[in-house]
């Protein structure tokens, strides 16, 4: 009751200082609305640390209350008033560079693995066309030295590894098709989010788009490579077969038509 007779005081003081604020300074209004505060602050806590019973009795503010209420600073003293979290700006403008940068966002993991896919395709059929050289060159090395059995077994095997050369070939074909996709959708993306505003968004994906086309390109050399050895070993190997041919037919020739005639 006390406190309630002291506030009643100060917000006397405070309604007769409004009267007479034309005739004071803004400093001294401040100043006595800053003493009037202070000594209605004083006395609740000599009332509320008085009694246990008392103690009891005054709820304490909710924990939420108190959290949203700041101290501010007005014409020298204090006040406490309440904040809210300033609203999410919801613009047409804003809206479009979320929406940019959920696609280069998405664009960026399509690319990544397309990418993926494609660099392990290539590395595989790589693998598959150094298999068949060196299987053709241990044919051309062994050519006119092996049984026809053995000519049959090591033709098979040769086969075998050239149809796993050309399922690879078909596999990387596929996954460059999306490759190709996923690099004309970042293209798109980076495009749509520098429009908008979202620069960083738009630099990101193109420097993914440049290390993206550096590694494919890198692995994509690595198989022409090998394609190039194949060709070669075939061409090799063809020679050797005509060789082999031109020596059968001069020991053809060789051969006296005596043993050739039937008795």
């Amino acid at each position: 009751m006390q406190a309630i007779r002291h506030c009643g005081v100060c917000l006397a003081g405070g309604r007769l200082q409004s009267r007479t604020s034309f005739l004071q300074p803004a400093t001294n209004m401040a100043a006595h609305r800053s003493v009037a505060c202070v000594g209605f602050l004083r006395n609740a806590a000599r009332v509320l640390g008085g009694s246990r019973s008392t103690r009891q009795r005054v709820p304490r503010l909710p924990m939420i209350v108190r959290k949203n209420w700041i101290s501010l600073s007005v014409g020298g003293g204090l006040c406490s008033v309440p904040f809210s979290q300033q609203v999410e700006n919801l613009s047409h403008e804003a809206l479009i560079r979320r929406a940019s940068s959920l696609v280069t966002d998405s664009t960026n993991t399509y690319l990544s693995q397309t990418t993926l896919a494609l660099v392990d395709s290539l590395t595989q059929y790589s693998k598959a066309l150094h298999t068949l050289i060196a299987l053709q060159k241990r044919y051309m090395n062994s050519m006119g030295a092996l049984t026809p059995a053995e000519e049959d077994s090591i033709w098979q095997v040769i086969i075998g590894q050239r149809v796993e050369v050309g399922d690879r070939l078909d596999e990387c074909k596929r996954f460059e098709a999306n490759w190709m996709n996923a690099i004309n959708l970042c293209e798109l993306a980076a495009e749509a989010a520098y429009n908008s505003g979202v620069e960083h968004a738009s630099n990101t994906t193109r420097l993914n788009l440049q290390g993206a086309q550096s590694q494919v390109e890198q692995v994509r050399k690595l198989s022409l490579d090998a394609e190039r050895k194949l060709s070669e070993t075939k061409v090799k190997e063809i020679q050797r077969m005509a060789a082999l041919a031109d020596a059968m037919e001069r020991m053809t020739e060789d051969i006296p038509e005596a043993y050739f005639r039937e008795d």
